[in-house]
């Protein structure tokens, strides 16, 4: 009989006031040495689960009853101190999002080290050594010499590496891993995944590996809990429960993937559309100017292309490529240096100072981040109170008609108005800042990663939102995203970045089927498949030709 490192028996966990369960009655086991993936919905209790396995609860949310056992250990009994202890030393969390969790003062080292030196199991030196160590271990460049920067001159995969070294430095037995791949880019979450695969076998931790991305658990997992509204839905073994699954939930989740993969048939080839957006030799970026005129640092240099009414147009490219740079000085949250951007053949001022009120109506911006882009003090309602007063100024009967109608067309119930963003898992809060953005009436909408936070079925909700809304209303949508997947279900055109210039360029199903640039072949081939071996294949394929780019070839 294996050794049990975590013990979960009958976990319920509640909103406050005697509220729905959030967990109902969950229970569940970790072996040593084994790696269990949560999977279900935004809001089916995953994230809370993965919570409760430290002792912490989120605000607004009970504890009613049940144990969590660590190494025999009940955690729900132990005093705050104890807890506290056992914390990031015995049991340790890796977040969603790495480049919120880390100081943007302090480097690296002393960041990874400093929980190890709090607990006192190691001193600074040793502690140092063993950071460095697990460097290597996580596929880190100059393991010696990286950990001395700041977390804003690493790239957004390396941060999700540190993370990873600091939640691995004192050999947990329990490693929570919560949703650590699902802001990274398909070539980046190779590399993490690899990354990940390697430290856990290497030190034989156990962990909890919370997802919505079946193709990844596919890769991770040795065991899948299927979690809806809280209670446990199916378990058993990943290639047995991804391939047969028994319960028509499970099947609803994997053929919800399957959607995504398969939904590049559905695209309208419309053609003779009128143009809305043109975009022509746009330079943008950051620092002081060239005498050329350009930024010292260009994240992107001589864009061109047009947008049409009732067209979706994709931007992909790794972190770094000047995707979501190009969007924002379209946008003018980043002034471009030279360049045009057109609206309706009329020029838009580089900056939003310059832009007209009805300007800035037609052009919304949906961001990445939902839980930066709420205000955390407003509640829904108000939220989108503001862009109706704004711009259409209308009475309070009429707002509150309106707002029931947006949220019903991002499929939230009515009652969300009356929440505040702390209330909302992820994907509700993405939903509320797409329902802002269409509170504008837009004609251009600029989605910025909209879905990379979002369960699988939900992310096919928002997408068949979005190609509803542009064949509806005529709404022409730049949608930047690292998801290939989603974007072939979903772009009409795709222009590849890479070092914040575009190097391909065409009809999405071309694109993706027959990439011809090396670096767009790469990226197709790093989008994960459901299957277990996959991985195993795609790192060497995906090595060789990050040799090719590099070559020039």
């Amino acid at each position: 009989m294996k050794q049990l490192v975590l013990s979960i028996r009958n976990l319920t966990i509640r909103s406050e006031g005697g509220g729905h369960a959030i967990v109902d009655n969950i229970s569940l086991d970790v072996a040593k040495g084994e790696v269990v993936a949560l999977i279900g919905e935004s809001g089916s209790g995953k994230s809370t689960i993965g919570l409760s396995c430290l002792g912490l609860f989120r605000p607004g949310l009970t504890y009613v009853g049940g144990d969590i056992e660590l190494e025999g250990s009940n955690l729900l009994g132990l005093p705050p101190r104890e807890l506290q202890s056992l914390r990031g030393r015995r049991v340790a969390y890796v977040a969603q999002s790495a480049a919120a969790s880390f100081n943007p003062a302090i480097k690296l080292n002393s960041q990874v080290i400093e929980p190890s030196i709090a607990h006192g199991t190691r001193s600074a030196s040793e502690a140092l050594d063993r950071a460095i160590s697990l460097y290597a271990t996580v596929r880190l460049p100059q393991p010696n010499q990286i950990g001395s920067r700041y977390p804003h001159e690493v790239s957004g995969g390396q941060l999700q590496r540190f993370m990873l070294a600091m939640g691995m430095l004192d050999a947990p037995a329990l490693l929570v891993l919560d949703e650590p791949t699902s802001a990274l880019d398909v070539t980046t979450q190779v590399e993490v995944l690899m990354a990940m695969k390697s430290a856990v076998s290497a030190q034989g931790t156990s962990a909890l590996f919370i997802s919505h991305d079946l193709p990844v658990v596919a890769q991770m997992a040795d065991r899948v809990v299927v979690l809806r509204n809280g209670r446990i839905v199916e378990s058993g073994p990943t290639n047995e429960l991804l391939h047969s699954p028994k319960e028509a939930y499970t099947r609803e989740l994997i053929a919800a993937f399957r959607k995504i993969d398969q939904k590049r048939l559905d695209i309208s080839q419309e053609q003779d559309r009128k143009t809305v957006l043109s975009v022509q030799d746009l330079s943008a970026g950051y620092g002081g100017r060239t005498r050329a005129g350009k930024p010292s640092v260009l994240a992107v240099e001589n864009a061109s292309f047009n947008l049409a009414r009732g067209e979706v147009l994709a931007v992909v490219g790794e972190s770094g490529s000047g995707k979501t740079s190009l969007a924002q000085a379209i946008a003018g949250l980043l002034p471009r240096s030279v360049g045009s951007v057109r609206l309706h053949d009329v020029e838009l001022s580089a900056s939003l100072g310059g832009r007209t009120k009805d300007q800035l109506r037609r052009v919304q911006m949906v961001f990445q981040m939902a839980d930066t882009a709420l205000n955390p003090k407003h509640t829904i309602a108000r939220t989108l109170e503001r862009v109706l007063e704004h711009f259409f100024r209308l009475p309070a009967a009429q707002r509150e008609k309106r707002i029931e109608q947006l949220l019903a067309l991002v499929q939230l119930p009515p009652e969300i108005a009356a929440r505040y963003p702390r209330q909302l898992s992820g994907g509700q809060k993405q939903r509320v800042n797409l329902a802002r953005a269409l509170a504008a009436e837009p004609d251009v909408l600029i989605c910025d990663e909209v879905t990379s936070a979002l369960d699988t079925i939900v992310s096919v909700a928002v997408l068949d939102l979005i190609r509803e809304l542009k064949a509806k209303l005529g709404l022409a949508v730049l949608f930047v995203s690292h998801d290939l997947a989603a974007i072939s279900g979903i772009a009409d055109q795709t222009i590849v970045m890479r070092r914040g210039k575009i190097v391909e360029a065409g009809e999405t199903a071309v694109i993706l089927d027959r990439p011809k640039h090396p670096y767009t072949q790469l990226l197709v081939s790093s989008v994960p498949e459901l299957r277990a071996n996959w991985l195993q294949e795609a790192a060497p394929r995906n090595e060789a030709l990050a040799k090719r780019i590099a070559a020039g070839v």
